[in-house]
């Protein structure tokens, strides 16, 4: 997990509807305002290109098979760290990206039910570097809210996609796959209580702090 030169890479993640992208213009926003001398990219996933853009237009309403959508995800992220994530880390930018590799495995794997053995071979696969490493971002901000609360938010906002279609038993398969992935490289993620109001949860946002 490991930046090229003096960039840094930030992910933001949580089910649909935790509220993360409520916050993260505002964090792009405070990490400018605290590095003046670095550049802040702001991208997401599935997109960040423009054949991601494409691709994410497809993912998000297009039916297909299962595994047909976790390789186009990770097609749409191939490009992405090639074409954006990489070279941006490179020029020692700070990278923000709403969602990355944890959401395959949360909505894919935890949600949809994709072999999680799978989805680890197409990470080595797509996010391995030259030297070794794997791409991971230097930090992941998870939004944790219950399903049922994450369902009432979203009933409120615009038409859904298929993803937020889904029934509340999915979301909490989503949930918890984010929870185990967070277990697993507890140096990397950050846990919000999404159930706070936003100025709270954005106190505590502001209380991060990044080494770079």
């Amino acid at each position: 997990m490991t930046s090229a030169q003096n960039g840094y890479f930030i992910s933001f993640e949580g089910i649909d509807g935790a509220g993360k992208s409520t916050h993260v213009d505002a964090f792009r926003s405070l990490m400018q305002e605290r590095y003046p001398n670095k550049e802040v990219v702001m991208t997401r996933e599935p997109g960040g290109t423009s054949l991601g853009e494409q691709l994410r237009n497809l993912l998000l309403d297009a039916p297909m098979n299962l595994e047909t959508e976790a390789l186009l995800m990770f097609a749409a992220r191939r490009e992405h760290i090639a074409q954006l994530i990489e070279p941006a880390l490179s020029a020692g930018k700070i990278v923000i990206s709403d969602r990355f590799t944890d959401a395959s495995f949360a909505y894919q794997g935890g949600g949809r039910g994709l072999s999680l053995s799978k989805l680890n071979e197409l990470e080595r696969w797509v996010q391995g570097r030259p030297d070794g490493s794997l791409l991971q971002p230097n930090l992941t901000i998870l939004f944790d809210l219950p399903g049922e609360v994450a369902e009432a938010r979203r009933s409120k906002v615009r038409a859904p996609d298929k993803f937020e279609k889904m029934d509340l038993d999915f979301f909490e398969r989503v949930r918890q796959e984010y929870l185990r992935r967070a277990k697993d490289d507890l140096s990397r993620f950050h846990i919000v209580d999404a159930t706070k109001t936003p100025e709270a949860i954005w106190d505590g946002l502001k209380l991060i702090q990044i080494a770079i």
